[in-house]
């Protein structure tokens, strides 16, 4: 396994867990940081933090300047139509929270929200706390073989009564690309909301919301390379004036007195509060930095050593692989072993992965599964990190037989 990735050096962490003797494989339940990233922390703390949109004085201004420089460059990113159609949020959970709330006046009993088989716990509860809530029905799309949202299905279960389809981009489970098209289509048809949760997709390709044709879409900036603490709503400006707002305070007051208040529109409407000011920045430097590598470079890269950890885990006996995974991660069982045990003998060999129920407990009890052991595959990661897996998988299964 000679994959070496040309862009390992750009990441401090995981130079520093090599030097511990870990092997990383845990990206897609958060990404190691650049370089770029962290210098841009340090530069907005090590020289005059200051809150935004509220003072006057030099360092609010210039808190405030490159705050908003970084909601232009987002919206640059995911091809909005405006800088005003981007909210910050604290992570895509807040953002799909914020829309179950903030659209809650919309539905009436007996309306239907459209969500599928695979979704995160993110993309989930907060429809079906609103479902209880208001009396709706909420309708859930099985799965194909391949562990795609089955499209017959969901011709006949998408229909007059559906008021919003929320779905995932990339599955956090079983590493495949939802057929968005055909399923924001159908909705649209029936005159739907769309959402996307793009926390997963939007680390392996580049988000286009005009051509998604979405009306909301959220990510998360701690996935991209960045840091914690900042999500990212894309609302379109048509969907965004259905929003009520949900949180109150600071920041989105337009006026007030102690009876009755006014409230901003989106985007400063729906931004309660002191933002995550330095991880807005770094997210900037995050976008920056992928910018200006080879994409192609970076697909071909990721696509290899996917191929490579597929591979190698369709040649252990006993191994049961989730799905068809297409890029970026594999979740995986192995029969008569119970996935901490595995986890627990991978952990003292320094493999850091994931195991559990990935925050999809619905999906996995579908698949007969209390849980299962994930690997996911960063742009740092190369071939001697997945030697490093399969030797010490083949040593854990061993002491397991």
């Amino acid at each position: 396994m000679a994959l070496i990735s040309p862009w390992r050096a750009d990441f401090p962490g995981i130079l520093a867990l090599e030097a511990e003797a870990q092997t990383y494989l845990d990206s897609a339940a958060t990404a190691q940081k650049p370089q770029a990233v962290l210098e841009r922390l340090t530069d907005y703390y090590a020289h005059g933090a200051a809150n935004v949109h509220r003072a006057q004085h030099l360092p609010g201004e210039r808190a405030t300047r490159a705050f908003e420089a970084v909601r232009e460059q987002l919206a640059g990113w995911l091809n909005a139509a405006d800088s005003r159609e981007i909210i910050f949020t604290r992570g895509t959970t807040e953002a799909v929270n914020l829309l179950a709330y903030g659209l809650e006046s919309q539905f009436q009993p007996g309306d239907e929200i459209v969500i599928t088989a695979l979704e995160h716990h993110a993309n989930l509860l907060p429809w079906q706390q609103l479902a209880q809530r208001r009396r709706l029905k909420l309708v859930v799309l099985p799965l194909d073989a391949s562990g795609d949202p089955d499209l017959a299905a969901a011709r006949a279960l998408i229909g007059p009564r559906t008021r919003l389809l929320a779905v995932s981009q990339l599955s956090n489970v079983l590493g495949r690309w939802t057929p968005l098209a055909a399923l924001l289509q159908l909705a649209r048809q029936h005159g739907a909301l769309t959402v996307v949760d793009g926390a997963q997709g939007a680390v392996h390709a580049r988000p286009d919301v005009q051509a998604l044709d979405c009306d909301f879409y959220a990510c998360s900036a701690h996935k991209l390379y960045s840091a914690e603490g900042v999500g990212v709503l894309y609302a379109r400006q048509s969907a965004a004036k259905r929003l009520s707002h949900w949180q109150f305070g600071g920041e989105m007051v337009l006026d007030a007195d102690f009876q009755q208040a006014r409230f901003r529109p989106a985007p400063l409407g729906f931004e309660a509060g002191t933002p995550a000011i330095g991880a807005v920045l770094a997210l900037g430097a995050a976008l920056d930095y992928l910018q200006q590598l080879d994409s192609a470079a970076v697909q071909a890269h990721e696509g290899a050593l996917h191929a490579c950890l597929l591979d190698g885990l369709r040649q252990r006996p006993g191994l049961r692989l989730l799905g068809a995974p297409q890029l970026a991660l594999a979740s995986f069982s192995v029969e008569g072993m119970h996935g901490s045990d595995l986890a627990h003998l991978l952990s003292e060999q320094g493999v850091c992965l994931r195991n559990g129920h990935h925050c999809a407990m619905p999906l996995l009890k579908q698949l007969g599964l209390s849980g299962a052991l994930r690997v996911s595959l960063g742009l740092y990661n190369d071939g001697a990190d997945l030697q490093r897996f399969f030797a010490a998988l083949d040593q854990a299964m061993e002491l397991l037989q």
